[in-house]
């Protein structure tokens, strides 16, 4: 029997991470399941979203959480910056220095520990500019 901190990569995980580390758009879960069903035609979505999670705290893939949309995954767990198109809705990684742009006070938030901060980017994508240009 494997030890709790040892995580069995199972064919299902082992596929999930595979197709990750292919994308940089950082998909959703439902995304991810339409990738991962070509290669794996008979795997559930429910087997999909609780193996996400299980990577997801592993520390072996990134959740991306942004208010009012839905979960992203990221199979680049370095610590970067994100930015999210305001049109589709499309999240890419941006080459952004924290400590240059952004300084907490110790003071901040009273109370509390600051351990980190997540900076997040938005504006719009290409396709959308040129999309909104034909209009």
């Amino acid at each position: 029997m494997s030890s709790p901190t040892q995580l069995i990569i199972t064919r299902q995980r082992r596929a999930i991470l595979e197709e990750l580390d292919k994308l940089t758009s950082h998909p959703t879960a439902d995304e991810v399941f339409r990738i991962v069903r070509t290669r794996l035609p008979h795997i559930s979505l429910g087997t999909v979203y609780r193996n996400l999670e299980i990577l997801s705290d592993a520390g072996l893939i990134r959740r991306l959480r942004t208010a009012g949309e839905p979960m992203r995954f990221d199979a680049n767990v370095a610590n970067h910056s994100h930015i999210r198109c305001l049109g589709c809705g499309r999240v890419d990684d941006a080459e952004v220095e924290p400590a240059e742009c952004f300084r907490v006070s110790p003071d901040a938030a009273p109370g509390y520990e600051i351990t980190g901060f997540v900076i997040e980017l938005m504006g719009y994508c290409a396709e959308c500019r040129m999309g909104s240009a034909k209009d």
